[in-house]
């Protein structure tokens, strides 16, 4: 087989995406080739799964002896064997010829056509199944599909329910290798350019890591940016900071607000703390005492916030939420609010 790995550590690689072919050679067995004719040209080999080799005079054909392509060594560079019986068509100077292969070099069959390149003109020879396609021409566009070793990538993503300042790796990544191409241009005996066209397929395996955002708690003034619900009620809610507090459950309850020394309420909730703002009056058969929750009015003209279930006096679906001072109370009067049950 042809090998095309060994010949890409040696020899420039290039693709033709409109005409190139499977290689497909047949080996001459037991011919000496020890007369070949002048290659005055720099010859491309296409056909190599979709690629070409050039050959020129720093070409180092070492170890390709035993290939199914028979090359000659010259002053100028390197000519290839044809197999007899084959069907060529060539195309130079805007001439298409067709002529049946020997058993000869190219250049004896450009010879034997009168097809005579000068230096500055390139020879592209295009193996297929059907025979064999010359191109000779001072100008050529390639387009080079180049199998190269791929580093994986490590792609970040945020999990809303990971702890804040925590990583966790979902996806080990792999190194690989990728197949681009590049649209290569050659004029006269030169590559002139060579511009990445495409990808078209890779074997790397990207690593992925979660960045965790979770918090137990965030600030007074940081405001909820969205609301993630699950099937089963639990979800999480999203700050304007970045931060997101995962909760168990959401409901949709009736405030009222209190104050110490008002409605006979004192500065110790029934669970031996003292009030303060968070402080939250519940019926413990409704919200457990202990509860940590994060409360919004349903319109979300208020933010009460952060808050604790550490008091009781009220029954059913209520909530009693306490301020500093008697008129915050009656500023807030009694409004429908959404209380988040944090774990």
């Amino acid at each position: 087989m042809f090998n095309t790995n060994d010949l890409r550590k040696k020899l420039h690689v290039l693709w033709n995406r409109h005409c190139l072919t499977v290689f497909t050679l047949v080996a001459v067995v037991g011919t000496s080739y020890a007369a070949m004719n002048h290659a005055d040209a720099l010859y491309i080999l296409t056909g190599v799964e979709d690629s070409a080799i050039v050959l020129d005079d720093e070409a180092d054909t070492t170890d390709l002896s035993s290939q199914l392509v028979f090359l000659s060594s010259n002053s100028t560079g390197y000519d290839v064997t044809l197999t007899a019986g084959q069907r060529a068509q060539i195309t130079y100077n805007g001439t298409v010829l067709t002529a049946e292969t020997r058993e000869e070099t190219v250049s004896a069959l450009l010879d034997r056509l009168e097809i005579h390149p000068s230096p500055l003109e390139m020879v592209a020879v295009d193996f297929s199944d059907d025979g064999v396609e010359l191109t000779v021409a001072s100008e050529l566009t390639y387009y080079d599909r180049v199998t190269e070793p791929e580093a994986h990538k490590t792609i970040r993503r945020t999990n809303p329910y990971l702890a804040k300042g925590t990583e966790k790796v979902v996806q080990p990544g792999a190194d690989g290798t990728r197949t681009s191409v590049y649209e290569v241009v050659w004029s006269g005996g030169e590559q002139v350019s060579r511009q990445f066209v495409e990808e078209l397929d890779g074997t790397a395996v990207d690593e992925i890591v979660e960045v965790g955002t979770a918090v137990s708690s965030v600030s007074s003034t940081d405001r909820i940016s969205k609301v993630v619900k699950n099937a089963d009620g639990s979800g999480y809610l999203a700050f304007q900071s970045g931060a997101t507090m995962p909760f168990s459950a959401a409901k949709s309850m009736t405030a009222t607000a209190y104050t110490a020394g008002h409605g006979g309420a004192d500065t110790c909730t029934a669970t031996g703390t003292t009030v303060g703002v968070g402080t939250v009056a519940v019926d413990k058969s409704v919200i457990p005492l202990g509860t940590r929750m994060y409360i919004v009015t349903n319109d979300g003209s208020v933010v009460y916030g952060m808050a604790v279930a550490s008091d009781t006096g009220v029954r059913g679906n209520t909530v009693d939420l306490y301020y500093n001072t008697y008129q915050q109370c009656i500023n807030f009067g009694r409004r429908s609010c959404t209380v988040y049950l944090l774990p």
